[in-house]
């Protein structure tokens, strides 16, 4: 009986041995990706953010599809204050094990240029993992402005230098930052006013105390339907279907004005490659599925996806243009 066990169980080694040679390269490596990948703990996605915020709905919106590819809870973080970089902060010193990712805006591209010493090192001490998506920005006025078009604004902006004023959500936040990219590339005269916040600003502009503001498209649409505010352009390559009557800048001749909301995942560096690719996977088969492109769209998302390697391509270069902008117009964070 012992020798027949004994034979048995070298049989098994035997036709286990085979079926393994007879995988495929890519079968074995797709095999070892996932064996080293096995996570047994809920995965945290750290939002900078308070909850409410377009980031931090981003963020739970694709959480679930990273948490079906590990079959694990994703857990939303919320580390909001010091204009993302407390939360960004506590995604750098995170353990690099796979069980951190974290949700970036605009902020990610901007802070390096804004903050004098910011406490971590954008391009070193992440691994990017995925684009996920764009929000493009919508120039509006109040209904009674003597413009109808981008550039009827301009001229009338430089036929009066010191009557054209825009509010922002305050000093160097990203809809400051697209009236800069704006006033720079069109050479259009105006004013900063800084308020506390975005409704703030949208208050004062519905009232008349102010001419002009850079808004989400979801942030303005309810007043540009009810005539309260009046859409000039929007920043997209595209016209929007939130806003199709919309046109583009680049429609006006100004294509270079693209100031966007973005946002996409990151993790601690030194992260093993093969849970960044996995991560990565499951947001791009996410960005596929009806359901969410749906509620994306609802939200004025415009989706992006590709590889890690071309979100690692793509954020050094939108920080060196957004360098320059604050450069030129001397910004600096409050």
């Amino acid at each position: 009986m012992r020798i027949f066990s004994l034979n048995h169980r070298l049989g098994q080694l035997l036709s286990l041995s085979a079926v393994l040679l007879a995988l495929t390269p890519a079968a074995q490596t797709q095999a070892q990706s996932q064996t080293q990948t096995q996570i047994n703990k809920p995965i945290r996605l750290i939002v900078p953010y308070a909850p409410g915020g377009a980031t931090d709905a981003l963020a739970r919106l694709v959480a679930p599809y990273v948490g079906e590819e590990f079959g694990q809870q994703v857990v939303i973080e919320n580390r909001p204050g010091g204009g993302s970089t407390i939360g960004t902060l506590a995604v750098a010193k995170a353990e690099p094990d796979g069980l951190t990712i974290g949700m970036i805006d605009a902020a990610f591209i901007t802070n390096p240029s804004l903050v004098a010493k910011l406490p971590y090192d954008t391009l070193k001490d992440f691994a990017p993992i995925v684009f996920i998506a764009t929000s493009p920005l919508v120039l509006v006025v109040n209904p009674a402005f003597p413009a109808l078009s981008v550039n009827e604004f301009i001229a009338y902006a430089k036929a009066n230098p010191d009557k054209v004023t825009f509010g922002s959500a305050g000093q160097g936040t990203g809809v400051h930052l697209a009236a800069e990219q704006f006033r720079a590339q069109a050479g259009v005269p105006m004013l900063h006013v800084p308020f506390k916040g975005t409704g703030e600003a949208v208050t004062q502009l519905v009232g008349g105390q102010i001419t002009a503001i850079f808004s989400t498209q979801t942030g303005a649409k309810s007043m540009i339907d009810a005539v309260r505010l009046r859409a000039l352009a929007i920043t997209s390559q595209k016209r929007s279907d939130l806003l199709p009557n919309v046109p583009t800048f680049a429609e006006s001749g100004y294509k270079d004005v693209d100031a966007s909301t973005i946002n996409g995942l990151i993790a601690p560096k030194g992260t093993p490659d093969a849970f960044i690719q996995r991560v990565n996977a499951a947001i791009n088969r996410a960005l596929k599925n009806p359901a969410l492109i749906a509620r994306l769209d609802q939200q004025g998302f415009v989706i992006t996806g590709g590889t890690p390697a071309q979100f690692a391509e793509w954020i050094p270069k939108e920080i060196g243009k957004w360098e320059k902008i604050i450069k030129d117009a001397n910004i600096k964070a409050q």
